[in-house]
């Protein structure tokens, strides 16, 4: 039997968490950075114990302006000082609010610069490993990411996305570009359903290619986020696929 991840970034400050709780099986809490607060930090770990939803940490660049989303300058050691400063400091929160952290997924272009860069990689890897080694951690499936966690000897955790298109390289399709999201609830579901029962995903120019997945994205900020994770959580089940978050 087939079984997967529904993961989706939250406590970014919109008002889409309640309502989407229900239809995942991990969350990925902003940390302060890109978007969140103590406040909203401490409200989505509250929904996530409430909804038995597995806490992640989601750091990303201080650019609350470009959310997160534009490429920063940053040596490595910077980018470990960041990425270690905002796991732990969710860690804690976590835990004065009785919950724990299990995994962690980089943000915006902080996740795809690191996907592609193995220094970067390896600081974000080598930060999450410095605040507990038990941490799982998210990245772009295959990327330098999952390469550096493993070499530190993380638990990985391939991702892949039901509302972003693919690259032929495997890469997600740049959000500067027309088509970089799926705006279809059912071309979305249907590439959810791929992923996971063949382990592949169909790119932009329509060449077949290996993705592992062991955890998909749902984006909580998309304008019909409810309505996608709505329709991807019951056509999952509906193809006898078990919904669980992966961390051993």
């Amino acid at each position: 039997m087939h079984s997967v991840d529904i993961n989706c970034d939250m406590g970014e400050g919109f008002e889409n968490d309640e309502a989407l709780m229900p239809y995942v099986t991990s969350a990925n809490i902003a940390c302060g950075f890109h978007a969140g607060d103590t406040d909203t930090m401490k409200r989505t770990i509250a929904l996530a114990l409430k909804h038995e939803v597995a806490i992640g940490a989601h750091p990303g660049f201080p650019d609350r302006e470009n959310f997160g989303r534009k490429n920063m300058d940053m040596t490595p050691d910077e980018v470990y000082d960041m990425v270690l400063y905002q796991v732990d400091l969710l860690s804690k929160i976590a835990l004065e609010e009785g919950a724990k952290v299990t995994h962690v997924k980089p943000h915006g272009a902080l996740y795809n610069m690191a996907a592609k860069d193995a220094l970067l990689a390896k600081a974000i890897a080598r930060a999450v490993g410095s605040v507990d080694s038990k941490l799982a951690l998210f990245g772009l499936s295959g990327s330098d990411l999952i390469q550096e966690g493993k070499n530190v000897s993380l638990q990985t955790v391939n991702e892949a996305f039901t509302d972003r298109t693919y690259l032929d390289d495997g890469s997600l399709s740049p959000r500067s570009e027309k088509n970089a999201l799926i705006e279809d609830k059912d071309v979305s579901l249907n590439q959810a359903i791929q992923l996971v029962l063949k382990q592949t995903v169909r790119s932009i120019s329509g060449k077949t290619i290996p993705l592992v997945a062991d955890t998909i994205c749902l984006h909580g900020d998309g304008e019909n986020a409810v309505v996608f994770a709505k329709n991807i959580y019951r056509g999952l089940k509906a193809h006898n696929i078990v919904l669980k978050n992966t961390i051993r």
